[in-house]
């Protein structure tokens, strides 16, 4: 990754002071159809801001003459795996790391093969913005369509479209602004709270880094320029403090042997000293005795930051209970109703059947009670007639836990409201859920 410092970024209302300094970070999922140049557009984004060593630039245009390409090809840059690359696919999701002197980035590059949803899922699950490619010559596809509806599905606050290969199309504005309409009218079926679209081309730089003068008809930031001022502090749930505890320590021997303190990822709220706090699912309340990071003592814990914090009264608080303020708190619920995203190819989502439930820190069992409907994600048609999830498959399902979960809503809290479902017989991951309704 690259070493250059970070500058502030604007203040955002409402936000903590700290919160801030944790702006200049940005996590952003790619997605795209094959050959839309999802790999030149990294590659273009790598090497524009001098990310990548000069003996990759070597190595890549080595790779190129190769090749027998007449120009750098910037998607080797990308395309790590050699195997992959003979067979012109991508196949995972692979992260990648930049930055430019205003933010850090980190980018997940899921593929675009339509049998590898669940890659795009498990990507843009924690990205602050979608980037989603389309080929100036070929307009929406199916795949374009798929890949804006998994990323509002999943709550991804910001979307942008390029429309890539502009210089293919002769930088037309026409089909520029044809693309731009169909997407728009597609978008009003979705919850798309903020869409920016941007005519690109990732081959030869134009709108990537820096604005083009081959688009005067464009008027708005390049892709960069975006990336880079987009808002993302202002995104989080600052309204509900919601602190799961991963992990208790009390030391057994040395001078702090009265100490225990609970270890975990802020998913909500902010958390002070001081505040009264409940401890989930005891109900008993208390207050925030201190909160701790690796660098010492801090004033305010928000997401996501991992801190450790003390209670003023010793309450029997274990792994998998819940932080959270008296008068907002999450409903424990043992029926949840869900949407999930099926994962494994070896066996498919059946009524009836068991699996582990991993939620925040806690675990437990957890049966299929209904299948409601299997989502085209293409259409957005509801199938209430399928009796069963496959690979790839998205559908809504209604599951009863052993144990109470202390979730909210996906669309209020990403990380209280996620799940994953695990084959106890393989402990493979076969599902990733969002709640929609707790009881």
């Amino acid at each position: 990754m690259s070493t250059h410092t970070s500058e502030p970024t604007e203040p955002v209302a409402g936000a903590p002071v700290a919160m801030q300094r944790d702006a200049d970070l940005l996590r952003f999922a790619t997605a795209g159809s094959v050959d839309d140049g999802k790999s030149t557009l990294i590659g273009r984004l790598l090497y524009d801001t001098k990310t990548v060593f000069e003996d990759q630039i070597e190595s890549v245009e080595r790779a190129s003459r190769d090749r027998g390409d007449e120009y750098t090809n910037l998607a080797l840059l990308t395309d790590g795996l050699r195997a992959e690359r003979e067979q012109g696919i991508t196949i995972d999701v692979a992260y990648r790391y930049f930055a430019t002197p205003r933010r850090k980035f980190i980018i997940a590059d899921t593929p675009g093969h339509i049998q590898y949803t669940r890659n795009m899922v498990t990507g843009a699950s924690t990205a602050d913005l979608a980037l989603i490619l389309v080929d100036a010559r070929k307009g929406l596809v199916e795949q374009s369509r798929r890949h804006a509806f998994l990323a509002t599905l999943l709550q991804v606050p910001h979307l942008v479209l390029a429309v890539n290969k502009m210089d293919l199309v002769d930088f037309s504005e026409e089909v520029f602004e044809g693309i731009r309409r169909d997407f728009a009218s597609f978008a009003t079926k979705l919850e798309v709270p903020d869409l920016t679209v941007i005519p690109v081309s990732a081959l030869e730089g134009d709108n990537v880094v820096s604005r083009s003068s081959r688009t005067p008809w464009y008027d708005g930031p390049s892709l960069l320029h975006h990336l880079e001022h987009v808002h993302v502090a202002s995104d989080r749930n600052l309204v509900d403090a919601r602190f799961a505890v991963q992990y208790v320590i009390r030391p057994q021997s040395g001078r702090h042997l009265d100490y225990r303190g609970y270890a975990g990822q802020v998913s909500g709220g902010v958390l002070k000293p001081g505040d009264e706090v409940m401890v989930l699912p005891s109900g008993f309340t208390t207050r925030i005795a201190s909160i701790e990071t690796a660098d010492g003592p801090v004033a305010e814990a928000f997401p996501p930051m991992s801190v450790t914090v003390r209670l003023e009264d010793e309450l029997d608080v274990s792994r998998g209970d819940m932080i959270c303020r008296p008068h907002n708190a999450p409903t424990p619920s043992q029926d949840i109703d869900a949407m999930v995203s099926w994962m494994d190819e070896s066996s498919a989502l059946v009524p009836g059947r068991k699996y582990a439930i991993k939620h925040t820190t806690r675990t437990a069992r957890a049966v299929v009670k209904e299948l409601q409907y299997r989502l085209d994600v293409n259409t957005l048609h509801r199938d209430e007639s399928s009796t069963q999830l496959g690979l790839n498959e998205i559908g809504r399902i209604r599951l009863r836990t052993t144990a109470p979960l202390l979730a909210d809503e996906y669309r209020r809290n990403r990380t209280t409201g996620g799940f994953v479902l695990i084959d106890e017989g393989t402990n493979r991951t076969v599902g990733a859920g969002m709640i929609t309704a707790a009881e």
